[in-house]
This record gives structure tokens, C-alpha cells and sequence, in this order.
């Protein structure tokens, strides 16, 4: 076996070898015309494009973009707040309605590119210790909790399981994030709780209604000139649902007594179609909206516009009533899921037995035997439990 060369004498020749094919220019055309595919090209010559974009980069952070680097307290310091050579924009002035100029708030709108996307306001800290204060300890209820502070019903019952969550994290002395909570509600905007006495901010648009399934499809319902076709002839055409008669025809729908008789009893309503599709009319979007008595409470504002007291008594009684109806309503769903189960207490045992008679019945069952009131409708069905991505947390708060 002949002997190895060491590392540095070969590196030695092959640096005498490069030096003297690149001194040499017929040979390195000989070499790159025997050379095969495999062969790379090399090249001394620098990138300009990557260092001048890299020059650009290093120009703006240390020049317009120093000054997200130590940003203004209190502020989003967002893009569009600064102009290009990085000097904050004037703020914009409109005219009140008493003739003076009031300052408009800056743009929600972080990405200069993309005007489309506009960033969400969040709860400030002493908002949110306001709704828990308003639900837990003075007993209000998330309706008029979500009215009075503009607050979304669902955001209402997540605030209080939050807060709650993190008192009890207190008292059992782990560790909170709260420099990166600081932080956070330092970048985005906020909504404030208002001083004693103003009126408070609304945080979003509580009545939003979302698109029912029933009126995606496009409908061609002829009806005379002269009939007055009003929201709920529209449900019901939705629905597939027969006319009303005459006489209930002209009724107005958005009535305080009209909405209480839907609101108070939403078993009552009217059902179409035959077993498994059986589903209830649609019913307008007065009834329809998470807080159908603000309908009222607008109407009251132009019948009643210089009696505040009565407008504010019969707003208080209207959610009074609507809490007395739901409470008789869950009473009676409890009293009756009691009746029909059969409690066993063995007079030594530690457990209570509890059995349910089961009616198997189409109606119960359906044609096919897998209803949803029917019992074992699962079997023969696989869970979806153990499926990849399947989603196994909840995806909403119910209130």
C-alpha cells in the first residue's frame, strides 16, 4: 500500500495546482471544454442585488424605522401612523356636531398593503374587572351586563370563566404572564372602561345576526301589488311554511307584545315538515336577535323621547320579564327531566341508581333507527373522537 500524504501536503499541491491552471488561460479552456455535466462554475463576482437590498434593510431600521424600536406609550405604533421618513402623521380633525373639531382616532389598519384587515379592540383590564364585578358579586344578569358595557353575550360568560380562572391561579400561588399581558394590551387597542357618570364605549355590535341556513337559497314568491308583504310573510316563505290567514296578516312583528310572545315561549312556535325534518318557522330578525327588547327600547325612545324614567322603568321590566320566563322555563325542563327517571339508593351502598323508561318509536328513532332522541343512535356509528385533527376542545361559550 503506498503511503498517505498528509492534510497540509496535499493541500499545499492543490493550492500550487489552482494557482497555476488559473495563471494559464489555454488550459483552463482546455479544462472547461473536457469538463462534463457534473462541473460547477464558479464566480468571484459579488451579489450587488442581495447587498443592496440588505444595505436598503439596515438604512431603514437604523434610519425611519428607529422608531418602532421605542415606541410612543399608549400606542398601536403602527405602520400607517408614520410617514415615510419616519415622522409621525398629523392627526386628523372633523367637525363635531356642536360646530368644533374633534380628533379622529388613528387607522386600525396595522399592514399599508393590505386596508383590508383592520385590528380587533380588546378589553382593558379595568373593563373586564368591571363585567366580573357587575356578574359575580352585584348578581346582574349577562343580558343586561352585555347591554349596558356593549359587550358581546359569549365575550360576557369568557371574561367571568377567565377571571375566575385567574383568581383561583392566585390563590394557589402559580405563576401569571402578566409582563406579556402588559405588553400585548400595549400594542393593540383597547377599550376603556368609561369614567363614572359618561357613557360607556360600546366594545362591538352585540345584535349581530348571523345568516341563516334557511334563507341561502334564492326564493321567487309572487304576491300582489297591493298586499303589505312584511319580515315574517318573508320567513315564512322561507320556511316553506303555509300563509298566515287574513287576519293575523297585517299584524306588526316587531311589537314589545308581539316579541315577548315569541321570546317567552319558543316551544310554541310553529313546526312544518314530518319527523327527522321536522324544524320550526323562521322567525324575523326582531325575534331572531340576541336582544330582542332593545327593539322596544328603541321604539319607546320615539314615542316616550322626554320621559326618561318610563322609557328606563319598562326597559327594566321587559328584562325582568325575559330573565322570570327563562328561569320558569329551565325549572320546568328540570322538573320534567326528574319526573321521568327513577332514582334507586341501596339503604348500604354508596350509589344512586338512576333509570329513564326509553320509547323506541319512529318518532324517537326515525326510519332508519339512529335518531337523535332515540337511544344506542350511535351504535354501529365510530367515533370521531380519535381522529386526526379532529377538534376536541370547545369552540363556544354558553351563556
Amino acid at each position: 500500500m503506498p503511503p498517505r500524504l498528509r492534510a497540509a501536503k496535499r493541500l499545499a499541491n492543490l493550492h500550487h495546482h489552482l494557482l497555476q491552471s488559473s495563471q494559464n488561460t489555454s488550459i483552463y479552456s482546455l479544462t472547461q471544454s473536457t469538463c462534463t455535466s457534473s462541473c460547477r462554475a464558479f464566480s468571484s463576482t459579488p451579489n450587488l442585488q442581495i447587498s443592496k437590498r440588505r444595505q436598503a434593510m439596515f438604512g431603514w431600521l437604523n434610519g425611519p424605522g428607529r422608531v418602532f424600536k421605542d415606541p410612543i406609550p399608549s400606542s398601536t405604533n403602527y405602520l400607517t401612523a408614520y410617514e415615510k421618513d419616519g415622522k409621525p402623521k398629523a392627526p386628523l380633525a372633523r367637525t363635531g356636531p356642536d360646530g368644533r373639531l374633534v380628533e379622529v382616532e388613528p387607522s386600525a389598519r396595522p399592514f399599508p398593503h393590505n386596508p383590508v384587515f383592520i385590528s380587533e379592540s380588546i378589553l382593558s383590564e379595568e373593563l373586564r374587572n368591571e363585567i366580573y364585578e357587575q356578574v359575580i358579586n352585584k348578581g346582574k344578569s349577562v343580558k343586561t351586563v352585555s347591554v349596558m358595557f356593549g359587550v358581546d353575550m359569549r365575550r360576557i360568560g369568557a371574561v367571568v370563566r377567565l377571571v375566575e380562572l385567574e383568581k383561583r391561579m392566585k390563590a394557589e400561588k402559580k405563576p401569571l404572564a402578566l409582563p406579556y399581558g402588559r405588553a400585548v394590551r400595549s400594542m393593540l387597542p383597547t377599550t376603556p372602561l368609561a369614567p363614572r357618570g359618561e357613557p360607556q364605549i360600546a366594545h362591538e355590535p352585540i345584535n349581530d345576526l348571523p345568516v341563516h341556513k334557511l334563507t341561502e337559497p334564492q326564493i321567487f314568491y309572487p304576491v300582489s301589488e297591493s298586499r303589505h308583504f312584511t319580515r315574517v310573510d318573508a320567513a315564512r316563505a322561507f320556511s316553506a311554511a303555509p300563509a298566515l290567514p287574513a287576519a293575523e296578516r297585517d299584524q306588526p312583528a316587531n311589537t314589545p307584545e308581539y316579541i315577548a310572545k315569541v321570546t317567552h315561549a319558543p316551544h310554541r312556535i310553529e313546526k312544518v315538515g314530518k319527523g327527522a325534518n321536522e324544524y320550526q318557522v323562521l322567525q324575523p330578525a326582531e325575534v331572531r336577535i340576541p336582544h330582542p327588547h332593545m327593539v322596544a327600547a328603541e321604539r319607546d325612545k320615539i314615542t316616550l323621547s322626554n320621559e326618561m324614567g318610563e322609557r328606563s322603568r319598562r326597559y327594566m321590566a321587559r328584562i325582568e320579564a325575559d330573565e322570570q320566563a327563562e328561569k320558569a322555563r329551565k325549572e320546568k325542563r328540570k322538573a320534567r327531566e326528574a319526573a321521568s327517571m327513577t332514582r334507586v339508593e341501596p339503604t348500604e351502598g354508596r350509589f344512586e341508581f338512576r333509570f329513564r323508561d326509553v320509547v323506541v318509536s319512529r318518532e324517537t328513532v326515525g326510519l332508519d333507527g339512529r335518531g337523535e332522541k332515540g337511544v344506542g343512535r350511535r351504535y354501529g356509528v365510530p367515533l370521531a373522537d380519535r381522529r386526526r385533527g379532529e377538534v376536541k376542545i370547545p369552540t363556544r361559550v354558553e351563556v
